[in-house]
């Protein structure tokens, strides 16, 4: 009764309609709400044939509840109400149930809900955003009755004009209003950004906005696991897809960190690893290492993670790259290589170091990190040789197995001549990782030999004074190579002829059976120690037969014979 003793007129007349919602009672007249409430006139017909009779009924299931049924009441005594963006969806929900849409005067409430909604309601987009998400506690019947298609219309239109001609500052301040949306009505804006034809670039920006707002306040707010989880998967799932709208890179990483931190379902992972993937060549080292960090931002804990982004982008960029291979061969033209491998090779490199730093990382996650692109899209291992001397020297007690399997991840004929000197000096490498780059040099060496010094150009020198003298004291260096070499022919055809002489006289082979074999298993040793001397009969040595000595034509003993070395495999796992 005190809830309407203020605008019931009639309070001396006994009151004959009594209407219960929830916990509210509205004891009111039927004289009054019976013409303008068509629900209420068939709900008293049908419950008393006597017109004096008091009717009780019970309109619980009334949208919008006892503060939208208080308002329709007093539309129907005449008293004054407020109808604001807050409670117009409800007031139209409310009309439409109680079938106040029709009458004589004014048209009913309905009709002067949908005026307010045209005229004030939607005309700007904090009252559409309101409106918008006053409809969330309403649905089905507000999104029966076309006011959440309207209001999400009319705040996918007010994005378009806010992004074309701001008319606040800073331009970006319609971003915060579309915080207070749930999930599934930001979908129905983006449903109706498409529907009025917006840019990728609109939609992009709507969601990134809507997504970093709404992880701010998920994050900020003490909420248990399963809560955070169900806020972010909801999140994940209306996001535009990534054929249709690429969003960016740094946004992607953070998102799949979050949902990563607060092991969110595989599918939501899953999905933002996709994502991230198609445009990992857009990103930078700190957005790729940010995701494998835990959820405080110290340690490394989600390397495998990193690992299933960086594969999926190679196979993406495989897949891609056939398409365009047999595109070109049906055309006729060459296909061009692209560079957004090569690009994402130098960002695996910087973020396996940032990774090696890291004393409880295992050898296989980290070889699974900076092996996951091919070696050959590098056109020089030097980074990726920093990032494995990083790891060896943050972590010393490794054996030789396990350096020469972190070591197996790089190729050391792509190392350039300052970082195989190195290589050379350094402690932490295993062995046959230092005699792959020397044997490299030897090589190189002697093929600058061949072509007068002048076949090799020092790859890490940019000034031709200091190569002239680098090449010089190589080519010096050769020299002494080849007199080496010289001295072991000799020795080999003094040897050979011993063994002729000793061969002519029967008598003498017989009595002295002693000096040749001596002198065959001279042979042998120095066989047996030249093959020794050679890096290439390991594991872990490349093979170097495709490259070039420069020496045509040089065949007998003088020739150098360059075995195909065998490769050790190496299991990430």
């Amino acid at each position: 009764m005190e809830r309407i003793s203020q605008w019931v007129s009639s309070q001396e007349l006994p009151a004959d309609l009594i209407i219960r919602i929830a916990d509210s009672v509205f004891p009111l007249h039927k004289a009054v709400m019976v013409p303008k409430c068509g629900y209420i006139r068939r709900a008293v017909t049908a419950a008393s044939q006597d017109p004096a009779a008091t009717v009780e009924l019970d309109l619980s299931a009334l949208p919008g509840g006892a503060d939208a049924f208080e308002k329709a009441a007093r539309y129907c005594y005449g008293a004054n109400f407020e109808i604001t963006a807050r409670n117009a969806a409800a007031l139209r929900c409310a009309a439409a149930f109680l079938d106040m849409q029709q009458h004589p005067g004014d048209g009913g409430l309905a009709r002067r809900v949908d005026e307010f909604l045209a005229q004030a309601g939607l005309r700007t987009l904090p009252s559409a955003v309101a409106v918008l998400r006053s409809c969330e506690a309403l649905l089905p019947a507000a999104e029966e009755l076309g006011v959440v298609r309207r209001a999400a219309d009319a705040v996918a239109l007010k994005i378009c004009n806010e992004l074309m001609f701001p008319t606040r500052s800073p331009p970006g301040w319609w971003t915060a209003e579309l915080a207070a949306l749930s999930p599934a009505s930001f979908q129905r804006v983006l449903t109706a950004l498409r529907c009025r034809h917006a840019g990728p670039e609109v939609i992009a920006t709507a969601a990134t906005a809507y997504t970093e707002l709404v992880l701010a306040d998920v994050l900020a707010e003490p909420r248990d696991r399963e809560e955070h989880r169900a806020v972010l998967e909801s999140v994940v799932a209306v996001l535009p897809s990534a054929a249709d709208v690429p969003l960016p890179a740094g946004f992607l990483c953070r998102l799949l960190h979050a949902a990563v931190t607060a092991e969110a379902s595989a599918k939501t992972c899953r999905d933002l690893e996709l994502r991230a993937a198609a445009v990992l060549d857009q990103a930078t080292a700190g957005d790729l290492f940010s995701v494998a960090l835990d959820g405080a931002g110290e340690r490394v804990t989600n390397a495998d993670t990193v690992r299933r982004v960086i594969v999926a982008f190679v196979e993406r960029h495989a897949s891609a790259a056939d398409g365009r291979r047999r595109r070109a061969s049906l055309s006729g033209a060459e296909h061009g290589s692209s560079s957004a491998l090569e690009k994402v090779a130098r960002l695996v490199d910087e973020v396996a170091a940032e990774m090696a730093t890291e004393e409880a990382l295992p050898v296989s996650k980290f070889v699974g990190v900076a092996g996951a692109v091919p070696k050959d899209a590098r056109a020089t291992h030097d980074c990726l040789y920093r990032a494995v001397d990083v790891y060896l020297k943050a972590h010393p007690a490794l054996d030789e197995i396990e350096r020469e399997k972190v070591c197996s991840v790089m190729d050391p004929l792509r190392l350039s001549h300052q970082a195989r000197l190195h290589a050379s000096q350094n402690r932490r490498l295993p062995l046959q990782a230092v005699l792959s780059a020397l044997y490299y040099d030897q090589l190189k060496l002697r093929s600058a030999a061949a072509d007068g010094g002048g076949g090799w150009v020092d790859d890490g020198q940019s000034a031709a004074g200091r190569a002239r003298a680098q090449a010089r004291a190589e080519a010096s260096l050769a020299r002494e190579n080849e007199a080496l070499r010289a001295e072991l022919a000799q020795m080999r055809a003094y040897v050979s002829g011993m063994q002729m002489q000793h061969s002519k006289g029967s008598g003498s082979r017989a009595a002295s059976p002693a000096p040749a074999a001596k002198k065959a298993s001279f042979l042998g040793s120095v066989s047996r120690t030249l093959s020794r001397l050679n890096p290439f009969k390991g594991g872990w040595a490349k093979d170097t037969s495709s490259i070039a000595d420069g020496r045509e034509g040089r065949t007998g003993a003088n020739a150098m014979h360059v075995v195909k070395p065998k490769r050790r495999r190496f299991s990430i796992g």
